[in-house]
């Protein structure tokens, strides 16, 4: 696994491994210390109406990291002072978020399929989904 680029608020854009044969290709995360975090769920958004979007939202403490398994869609990622947002359209490629980021997920194609592998259970008060108060957090 190689670390491609550095992103705003520690975010990080890993490149998977890729075996490809006359098969096919196959990508694979088999050692949580690749991600910095150990994987405790997963849960993937699919069927995103044309315009709609996901996420909008920190997490206070949870990790997470993002793949498009199929198709495309972009990441918006924000701090209370940068924001940047990253196209994911490769399934080898993992956007991998710390806590305190705002992420906000659009422009899905017709077929995008994005994973997410987070770093805890789900836990509706590590969310921060006001944006006034993601900043005073920050």
């Amino acid at each position: 696994m190689t670390l491609d680029t550095h992103l705003i608020g520690q975010c990080r854009l890993l490149s998977l491994p890729v075996i490809n044969d006359a098969r096919g290709k196959l990508s694979f995360l088999q050692n949580s210390e690749e991600l910095g975090f150990e994987i405790q769920r997963v849960f993937w958004c699919h069927n995103v109406p044309a315009g709609d979007q996901r996420g909008g939202h920190a997490y206070q403490k949870q990790h997470e990291a993002i793949l498009a398994v199929s198709g495309s869609f972009d990441v918006e990622l924000r701090t209370s002072d940068e924001k940047q947002t990253v196209t994911l359209n490769q399934p080898h490629m993992a956007l991998v978020i710390p806590p305190m980021v705002w992420r906000t997920m659009s422009n899905f194609s017709s077929n995008a399929l994005s994973a997410h592998l987070s770093s805890s259970q789900f836990d509706a008060h590590d969310y921060v989904r006001d944006w006034h108060e993601f900043q005073s957090h920050v």
